[in-house]
């Protein structure tokens, strides 16, 4: 097996010389005795580089991989230009460190800038940051930075997903902010429990729109209820559904979040994935992490710089609001490219077709007694109740090669279709669940 350290023993022996050593232990003779390591690891040797692929091909061999999914609650399968992988494979791209050095990382930093721009067009904002680590920590750190010295209380509604709802709560508790769940009512958030309990207090209401069982919901009546008791407006936004529905902007909202995962990043088990965050003008100075610029150097000519990082990184630490200090930089080149391969009519298209395909799943599912749960507009995913055990109806689509919704309950699944999807592949699913009593 090779080794990763690139100097020669020769080397490091003059090395050591240099400093006035002789050895590797005289070097850190410092140390007591007792704190060190005695004998070698208790560690298998070594193997070659044919022998850990062979290792890792029969762990990974043991997943089971689905060639036709109908599941989304969070994670999506989208379709991905050949673009995507093309352009972030590039060594000086897939590599790249944090662009501290602004003189040796302009490719880097305009590709952070091109994506902030995007992400602003997509969501009618005004400013977007670098990126967070996922759309879960978006959403905490947006109801962070929302909270000022007179409001620290935020209400976020029950419909969001059940993993954003745990991370909020994780933060808030961290943070000594009060979080109070706004109830769901017919899978929609409860507009009444929210007028009586939106307060002077409260910093905050955050929604996820389309919410987690693909309802859209009142956003707009929302927006003002929230606006009215001088709260700010936090939206938790599906970017592919952008193309058909109306941007953060358009209903009013502060901040914008959401996870960007669809835009041309694989489902990957879970990660890595990306957060989005834009926001209004006024609020550009909470929001956590860093902010490429661009401008211009002594030449007149353009360059990128980080124009606003994160305070915690350096000074003023006791008064940060987030510790985000980094950002998903190759993710969010990623989101980029797929972004300018498909463009305003690519985006679209993907999203008529995912929510034009759900609707005709779920109205043949119905047929066969699957009744469609939700009351009003649905995006590209959606409840169905059955007399039929939801573990025996999935089980059934896992013996032919389907992964199925996900499953709420007992006998409720959520279920999502996206442009992949095919009506060969939708009607199979109704024939299969049609035989399963």
């Amino acid at each position: 097996m090779g080794s990763y350290v690139p100097n020669t023993k020769e080397q490091r022996q003059e090395m050591l010389k240099e400093i006035g050593f002789q050895t590797i232990d005289d070097l850190f003779a410092h140390i007591p005795a007792e704190v060190k390591i005695q004998g070698g690891l208790n560690i298998p040797e070594g193997k070659t580089e044919l022998e850990v692929r062979r290792d890792m091909e029969n762990i990974a061999a043991k997943n089971q991989v689905f060639k036709t999914i109908f599941r989304g609650a969070g994670a999506y399968r989208h379709f991905i230009p050949a673009t995507v992988k093309s352009v972030i494979s590039k060594e000086n791209l897939l590599t790249a460190y944090t662009p501290y050095q602004a003189e040796i990382s302009q490719g880097i930093l305009q590709s952070i800038f091109e994506y902030q721009t995007m992400i602003c067009d997509l969501t009618g904002m005004d400013i977007s940051n670098a990126c967070v680590y996922d759309g879960a920590e978006a959403s905490a750190e947006g109801v962070a930075m929302c909270r000022d010295r007179k409001r620290s209380k935020a209400l976020v509604s029950a419909t969001v997903n059940p993993y954003v709802l745990e991370t909020i709560k994780t933060y808030c508790f961290g943070n000594e902010m009060e979080i109070e769940v706004i109830p769901e009512k017919d899978g929609l958030t409860d507009i009444e429990y929210l007028k009586e309990h939106v307060d002077a207090q409260t910093a905050c209401v955050l929604i996820q729109h389309p919410n987690y069982y693909g309802n859209l919901e009142e956003a707009a009546e929302i927006g003002e209820i929230t606006h009215g008791a001088g709260a700010k407006y936090v939206m938790n936004v599906n970017p592919i559904s952008l193309g058909v529905v109306k941007t953060p902007a358009e209903y009013g909202a502060d901040v914008a979040v959401g996870e960007g995962q669809p835009l041309g990043l694989s489902i990957a088990f879970g990660g890595p994935y990306l957060g989005f965050m834009a926001a209004t003008q006024k609020m550009m100075r909470n929001l956590p992490g860093r902010i490429v610029g661009q401008t211009e150097d002594h030449n007149g000519k353009k360059g990128y710089v980080l124009t606003l990082q994160a305070r915690e990184q350096h000074i003023r630490r006791e008064k940060a609001s987030s510790n985000i200090c980094s950002n998903q930089a190759l993710c969010a080149l990623a989101v980029g490219v797929y972004l300018a391969t498909m463009g305003n009519e690519g985006i679209k298209k993907a999203a008529t077709l995912s929510t034009s395909k759900a609707h005709y799943l779920s109205a043949e599912l119905a047929k066969v007694g699957y009744q469609t749960e939700n009351k009003g507009e649905f995006f590209h995913e959606f409840v169905t109740v059955s007399d039929v055990p939801a573990a025996k109806a999935l089980a059934a689509l896992e013996e032919k090669g389907i992964l199925g919704g996900f499953p709420l309950d007992e006998h409720r699944i959520l279920w999502c279709c996206t442009e992949v999807n095919t009506k060969e592949e939708m009607d199979a699913v109704v024939q299969i669940l049609k035989e399963v009593q």
